[in-house]
């Protein structure tokens, strides 16, 4: 259970925080998943390039900071250990994504929260609307 199922807020300024903390933990796991998303491409590139070597060709890896020179035989199958290994921490992740989301939904119907766009952002929006072709990066030159 999370701190915000233990201890019931006290006033609205008690459930805001509550509520952003939510949120922060929701974009952290977010980001996460990001990261742990790329490096997985990575380790795919690495395997696809030294798929088709000779096994008994020379390649390095970096090991803790430090290039140790190995053979592909050697570096593949640890390469698609950790691919493997990340992929397995992402479908965790993508639960706990989940479950957070579903703890945050729960949180906002408990507590009645609605989110307001500002209008400021929407002065911003037409803004945008407006002056799009300058947004586009077009230029026009002088007519001839």
């Amino acid at each position: 259970m999370s701190e915000s199922e233990i201890r019931e807020p006290v006033n609205e300024q008690a459930v805001a925080t509550i509520y952003g903390s939510l949120k922060t933990e929701l974009n952290q796991i977010h980001s996460k998943i990001t990261e742990l998303e790329m490096e997985a491409t990575e380790h795919s590139l690495v395997i696809n390039t030294i798929q088709p070597l000779d096994p008994s060709r020379r390649c390095y890896r970096m090991i803790g900071g430090v290039l140790v020179e190995r053979t592909v035989r050697e570096v593949l199958p640890a390469v698609q250990r950790n691919k493997e290994g990340i992929e397995e921490v992402i479908k965790r992740l993508h639960e706990a994504l989940e479950k957070k989301g579903k703890e945050i939904a729960d949180f906002e119907a408990k507590y009645k929260i609605r989110i307001r766009k500002h209008d400021s952002a929407s002065k911003d929006d037409n803004a945008l609307k407006e002056g799009s072709s300058s947004s586009q990066g077009v230029l026009v030159g002088p007519a001839s």
